[in-house]
């Protein structure tokens, strides 16, 4: 196997993981024992500004239509959109988690206060941003239709 489809596979997973876990959200606060520890450890707000059933829902169809940009990039999943639709959007995908990543790094350690969001941000959420952002910037730089188009260019 090819390390841009395991580097695609690994940020494919993460994503899907991810938007599983949005999808949970929508109805249950699970891991957390209820939902002001969820909004506290998860978004950083008081129970009162939870994000509601929509926000959370349309955050886990995004990531679900990441994952799938980027297999498709990766050659791990059926290509649905033209080829320069899907890398335009596995770009996306990689700029818009290494930004998350990369602000939410300074957000959190310049953060005034420790709170215990803050600290899940720089332990977990930005590294596991930052980390996906790579591994879909890889894929989508490196597909067999970038690598195709190069060749035919050459």
């Amino acid at each position: 196997m090819s390390l841009m489809k395991i580097a695609g596979g690994a940020a494919v997973l993460g994503l899907g993981a991810a938007a599983a876990m949005h999808v949970v959200w929508v109805f249950s606060p699970w891991p957390f024992a209820d939902t002001a520890e969820f909004t506290r450890t998860i978004a950083g707000v008081p129970e009162s500004e939870a994000p509601g059933a929509a926000a959370t829902t349309s955050v886990a169809v995004a990531l679900g239509t990441a994952s799938y940009l980027v297999a498709a990039q990766a050659g791990l999943a059926p290509r649905l959109l033209p080829a320069l639709v899907e890398r335009l959007g596995a770009a996306t995908v990689a700029g818009v988690l290494l930004l998350r990543g990369g602000a939410g790094l300074i957000s959190s350690g310049f953060a005034e206060e420790s709170t215990t969001f803050t600290r899940w941000d720089l332990a977990l959420y930005s590294p596991l941003c930052l980390t996906l952002g790579a591994l879909a910037a890889y894929a989508a730089k490196n597909s067999p239709a970038v690598r195709t188009e190069r060749n035919a260019t050459a």
